[in-house]
Formats: structure tokens, sequence, C-alpha cells
């Protein structure tokens, strides 16, 4: 079997979770069979690694974004390339595609081509009403790429329960094409480090609370700040923190810090060993989202051995054991969010305990090996079903 992968973000451009995600899966998916991924972006043509095929795709000119279109032309300007990596010849068994913006380049693909149609929900667009002041009108395409898509596919992968049950409330598609896979991690890579030197570099003090994450509303980064004013004397918070969603959150983000004493904000998106630094030596990792579909971060820090103190919202449920790996509050409550974290904070055995919980469970639950065999399981279904079908028209 060949999958070919259809995705906005691939290294080196990844500036999200979805990114990282579609990285390692379809490294642990060329252990097992041939993977193309078609990607946002120009490539080199030797790029790609570990069995992999890397094709990059530019956005037609004419419909490209810039600063001077309108807030709907990144729409277009993605359609453009959809278009772009449908044109090129498929010689896959099936097509997987990742996120909105290459939804529209599977489903031509699956109609040109004649393969079936996987596609992965890494968040859904009717529950990121927010992404109006990005995309404005544009908005409302994105909205129905993704719905036209995800009721056109063979399968559909969702990765959380919760992301499943939201899944079929807002879309009209069969419950048996919907399956839960969990995202996973290789916690060979995140482990706890006694490196510290970035910590010097960017003037961070023990103990702290960590955050990394996009500058969005999503991630609940301005409840977070809130929260730290309400933190124990001499406690940093730092902000790991970059992406942001538009130029004025950036602003927003940017005037409201200086008002924090006890923030540090690294507006970077800084190298894999610079957060697992960060993660490494963090008291508490914070993650305040109001909306987060799995929440990978969360893995990545407790396959650090650092105690999470997240929002009880979605695919988090699934990965933070409340009392166990740590503690969960509700979304978008600053001084609920403070008393747990210094819950924490006042309390390092505690955190030591729950950090080492927190790293069995990665270890048990959330490997690639164990999501690319799922995955592939589900690529073998949905094309012999697509054959099945075909046979009957």
């Amino acid at each position: 079997m060949k999958a070919l992968v259809l995705t906005r973000e691939y290294p080196p451009h990844v500036y999200g979770g979805a990114g990282v995600v579609v990285d390692q899966l379809t490294q642990a998916l060329g252990r097992r069979m041939a993977v193309e991924v078609r990607c946002f972006g120009a490539r080199p043509p030797d790029a790609g690694a570990h069995g992999v095929t890397v094709r990059g795709y530019a956005a037609w000119e004419r419909l490209g974004g810039g600063p001077d279109g309108p807030r709907f032309a990144p729409a277009l300007e993605t359609l453009s390339i959809a278009l772009a990596m449908a044109r090129d010849p498929v010689d896959a068994d099936v097509a997987h595609a990742h996120t909105w913006y290459a939804d529209m380049a599977g489903l031509w693909i699956r109609t040109l081509y004649r393969i079936p149609l996987v596609v992965t929900l890494h968040s859904l667009e009717p529950l990121r009403p927010w992404k109006a002041d990005q995309l404005g009108t544009g908005y409302l395409l994105s909205t129905w790429i993704e719905q036209t898509a995800v009721e056109a596919a063979d399968r559909v992968i969702a990765v959380s329960g919760k992301m499943r049950e939201d899944i079929l409330a807002h879309f009209r598609v069969d419950s048996a094409k919907v399956v839960v896979i969990h995202n996973g991690i290789d916690p060979e890579v995140f482990r706890p480090t006694a490196e510290r030197d970035a910590l010097e570099r960017f003037g961070v003090r023990t103990p702290y609370v960590l955050f990394v994450g996009r500058v969005t509303d999503q991630k609940g980064i301005f409840h977070l700040l809130e929260a730290a004013k309400l933190l124990p004397a001499g406690v940093q918070v730092v902000l790991c923190a970059s992406a942001p969603d538009t130029p004025e959150i950036e602003a927003r983000l940017a005037r409201a810090v200086p008002d924090h004493p006890n923030v540090v904000w690294i507006n970077a998106m800084v190298p894999r060993d610079v957060v697992i630094q960060l993660m490494s030596h963090a008291a508490v990792f914070a993650c305040p989202s109001v909306y987060e579909p799995f929440g990978l971060i969360n893995l990545e820090s407790m396959a650090c051995e650092t105690p999470v103190v997240a929002s009880a919202v979605g695919g988090i449920l699934e990965v933070v054991v409340d009392g166990e790996t740590g503690l969960l509050v509700e979304p978008a409550r600053p001084d609920a969010l403070a008393s747990a974290l210094t819950r924490v904070l006042e309390n390092p055995a505690l955190g030591r305990s729950m950090g080492r919980a927190g790293r069995r469970r990665v270890e048990e639950r959330f490997s690639w090996a164990h999501v690319a065999e799922r995955t592939e399981q589900v690529y073998a279904e949905a094309a012999a079903e697509f054959r099945r079908a075909s046979a009957g028209d």
C-alpha cells in the first residue's frame, strides 16, 4: 500500500500541533509502507527522509494572500495550492488529508484518481469562530471546505473521543466511518534533560510555570496572564509563544506583558531541544485552552516528567488524568487556574509524583508505532469499502 498525505504544515515549516503530528505519523508510517507527502511551501528535490517522499507547492501568484489583500485571500490561496496538488499524477492507494487547508485537495484527488479519502480533523472550524478575525468571510469558505470533505470522506479520524462527538454533532456523516486515533509522541525524544543553558539565555529562573503554544485566544493565554497575578511571590510565568493568529492579537499580548513583572515572553519558534529544556525544569506546565481537540503539548510535557495543569476541555480529558498526572480546571477561570497552579507550586513532592505518573502514561498509551498501526488499519478498511462501492456503481 502507498499513502498520499496532504498537509499544510511539514518540516521545516511547522507552527502548530498538526504539523508535529503529520511529521511523526509519516515517519512511523514510512516504516510500514510507501508514503508521499504533499505540503504547502516549496521544497528541494531531495526533501524527505525515513522513506518519505516530500513535494512542496506554492500558491498561484494571482491568488496569493499578501498584506494588501482582502482578509479572505488566504482561503483562495489555499484552494490554488489544492488544485496544484490534485494536478500532479497520483499513484497512491489512499489519500489522507490533514486540516481544512488540505481537505479540498484530498476530495479532488479522490474524485479524479478514484482512490479513498481519509480525513484527520485536528480541530473543527465550526468550533473556532474567532478565525473570522483572521479570514473574514474566508472563514465561511474554510468551514464549507471542511464540511464538504468530511461528509464525502471514506473515513474520518478524530484525535479524541470528544472530537468524535463534535464531528457527529456538526456534520452529516455515518458514525461507522468516524474513528478515534489519539495522537502519539516519541518518549525517546521527549524525556527529562539536565541541560539548562536555554534557561540562562532567556533569563528564566526557577520555580516557573511554563506555557508553550501559539498566540491565539484558543490557547487561553490571556487567562494565564490574569492568573499570573495571583501566583506566589517569586514564581515566574514563562510564555514560549509565537505564530500569532493576527498582528492585532500579537500587539495585544505585547501591550499586556509589561503589566506582569513575573512574566517572561519568549516570542520565537524555538528548537525542540530548547522546548524540552524548558519543560524539564518547569515546576508545572499550564495549558489553559478554551478549545483543544487533543493537546499534544500536554503529552510532551508529561514525557518530560512535568506535572500539567490544564483546562478540562476536549481531548485534554483523555490525556491528563486529574489528580494523577496533573490537575484539570474549568476553562476561562483565571482564579481556578491560579489556585491549581499554586497547589502544585507549593507542593513539590506532589509535582514530582505527578510528573513520574505522566511519563508512565505516555510510555504505556501514546507511542507512534501504535498510532501508525491503527492508521494503516483504517486505510485498509477505507480501501476495501471504496472498492466494493465502486464495483457496485
